[in-house]
């Protein structure tokens, strides 16, 4: 099976992030997998996770399944909003003008939304 499958964080809070890594490994593992399209959007709160600072352990994860072709979108107008720099954001982060359009954007595009 092909997957197209787009995870949404909106949470400042690790055991929801830890949760959507856990499900995105999850489905790369799954043998059933033919090739998958993978994201994580975060915005609101939930992108202070992703500063060089605050990511801790989940920054070995996070770079094992970019390395797997999961890309991390992160919303800049929640930076602005929070008053956080790209350059302080983990550097597997992609930032994209709105969280809320990108996830738009990729359901349109026939992508599931997982809220973890």
């Amino acid at each position: 099976m092909n997957y197209k499958v787009v995870f949404h964080i909106d949470w400042d809070d690790g055991q929801v992030l830890n949760m959507a890594l856990g499900n995105m490994e999850n489905l790369l593992k799954d043998p059933s997998v033919d090739s998958s399209e993978i994201m994580l959007v975060a915005n609101g709160d939930s992108v202070r996770l992703f500063r060089t600072e605050f990511c801790g352990n989940f920054l070995p994860r996070m770079r094992d399944l970019h390395s797997n072709g999961v890309k991390f979108c992160i919303c800049n107008n929640s930076l602005n909003k929070l008053k956080y720099k790209p350059e302080n954001m983990v550097d597997v982060c992609e930032i994209v003008p709105a969280g809320v359009v990108e996830l738009c954007k990729r359901q349109a595009e026939g992508f599931a939304y997982i809220k973890p």
